[in-house]
This record gives structure tokens, sequence and C-alpha cells, in this order.
């Protein structure tokens, strides 16, 4: 069934919810890591584990309302495909809160739009306008500069260097986590169902890794917990599948040029929650990053771009 079209207001109202909401990962990651008092790999599998399992449980019930004859097998395929690709992302982004600044792993895990546009044109034969590889040099070179600011404070991280090595290794992952859900979407999965299969995937890909590493899911503070509730709650349930929805409507490179808004938001609550001070170049680099993505919407409002 063709869904109508909504309105440019809605899509940018639940788009905007969506980068608010994902905005808070990196905060609730830092304070799960405090209150539990735990860091490195072990723990953020855990993390990543409990925040997609938990996001899956809430969306059991959706379960029922999948019909016995699904999309079909390709749609499966591809939402099969972007689970996996999201339990990496979650993998590999949540570990470099460990050991670099969350400015930095902001910064760099939302360059998804460079790789989005990339892939799109390479697998789709999407190619983009002068004004969006316009705006998104532009933008990119805003996240660099926020990621090569630092922060005055200890928060900085333990290895910067691997931090941002896995951070860009998150934002390859959900580049392609992006890609693979609009296909689903398009070959039939409601954003619902779609949420369903992607976020169960993942959960499954990802719960047995801590156990493997020698971690266990058990011991840790009542407040650690907590902050694992909040993390499948707000940035996945209401941040993820906001922005699911809107890559339906909206072309992915635009959705995740959006997303640039995110480390402008984290390093703010970073600021504010850990004293995490930014740096000039931080700042310079947030006013780069708007202008780039106002420059690359241009085109949306002229011609729908899906």
């Amino acid at each position: 069934m063709k869904l109508p079209q909504p309105r440019n207001w809605q899509i940018a109202l639940i788009l905007l919810t969506g980068i608010l909401a994902t905005s808070t990962a990196a905060i609730l990651v830092r304070l799960a890591i405090t209150a539990a008092g735990a860091s490195g790999l072990g723990f953020s599998l855990v993390l990543a584990a409990s925040r997609l399992t938990l996001a899956a449980i809430a969306l059991l019930p959706t379960w029922r309302t999948i019909s016995p004859s699904p999309p079909g097998l390709t749609a499966i395929g591809f939402a099969v495909g972007a689970g996996v690709a999201l339990a990496l992302h979650f993998a590999t982004w949540i570990t470099s809160l460990s050991y670099t600044s969350i400015a930095a792993s902001t910064a760099l895990v939302t360059t998804n739009p460079v790789w989005v546009a990339l892939l799109s044109w390479l697998w789709f034969g999407e190619k983009p306008s002068r004004l969006t590889l316009l705006g998104t040099g532009i933008a990119l070179s805003g996240g660099i500069l926020i990621g090569m600011g630092g922060v005055e404070t200890t928060h900085s991280g333990t290895n910067p260097l691997l931090g941002d090595g896995l951070a860009l290794a998150g934002s390859w992952a959900a580049s392609l986590y992006f890609l693979l859900g609009r296909e689903a979407q398009r070959h039939g999965f409601s954003v619902g169902h779609y949420a369903t299969v992607a976020y169960s995937v993942a959960a499954i890909a990802l719960l047995p890794l801590p156990l493997l590493v020698g971690t266990s899911y058990t011991g840790y503070p009542a407040l650690a917990y907590g902050y694992m509730v909040l993390m499948a709650l707000l940035p996945q349930l209401v941040g993820h599948t906001s922005l699911n929805w809107s890559v339906r409507w909206l072309s992915p490179t635009i959705v995740t040029l959006a997303i640039l808004f995110e480390p402008v938001a984290s390093s703010l609550l970073g600021y504010l929650i850990f004293a995490e001070v930014p740096g000039l170049p931080v700042l310079v680099g947030a006013a780069v990053l708007l202008a780039g993505v106002a420059i690359a919407v241009i085109p949306i409002n002229r011609t729908r771009q899906f």
C-alpha cells in the first residue's frame, strides 16, 4: 500500500526530533560508563547489546502485525543487512567513547554524508547536485574542525587515535545501515516493521559478543542499567526510528547531512554535564557545519529527491 505523501513541515519536525534524540546517545554512554566504573571494549559491547535488545523487546508486539506474506525476500534481505550494519555501528562507535572525546567521536561518526553520497552514486546512480556536493564538502570541513578542536578536560580520551578510528568505522557502518534501510522500506516494509526486523537482527548479533570477550551483563549499579534503558528509549526508539522514517521520504544524503547537527548538540551537552569545554576550532567548526547543511538542503526545496 502506497503511503500518503507527508507535508514538508511534518518531515522537518520528525527529522529534527530524531536528531535531538540521537544527540543524547553519547551523553548516556558516558554517564553509563561513569556509573558502572567500567570502560573499554567489553563494557561498550554490553551497552551496545543492551540498547538494541531493549529496543527490540519494546517492538516485539509489532511482530504480530507483520503479514504472514511479508513484502518479499528482497525486502527481508535488506532489513537483515541493515541490522548487521547497525550492530557494527554501535559496537565500534560506543567503544570509541572510551578512548576519545564526545566532540571528536560524534563529529567523526556523523561524516555519513560523504559515504552515503558516494555509495548512492555508485550503487543507485543517484548523482548528487553541485550544491549538495558543495554543502557536503563545507559541512564535512566543519565536522573535521570540531573533531580537531579538542576539549579542556581529562575526559578527552586515553587513546584518541584509536577512538577516532573506531568512530570513523562506525560512520561507515551507519551509512550502509541508512541505505539498506531505505531499500527495505522501498520494497514494501513499513518503518515499524523494518525497525522491528533490523533492531532484532542487531540485538541477536550483539548479544553474545560481551560474553566472548569475558564481560558479564550483571554486577553493575542500578544507575548504569537505568542509563541503558534510556539509551534504548530515547536515542534508539525515538531517534533512530524518526530518522528511518525520514529517509523514506528524503534522500539519504540529505538526512545524513542534517544529522551533522548532532555533534553540535552533543558537544553542548558534554560541556553542560561533563565540563568538556570546546576549543575555538569546535565553535568555528559548528558555524561552518551549519552553513554547509543549509547549502546542501537547497536542492530539496526545488525537487524532492526520493
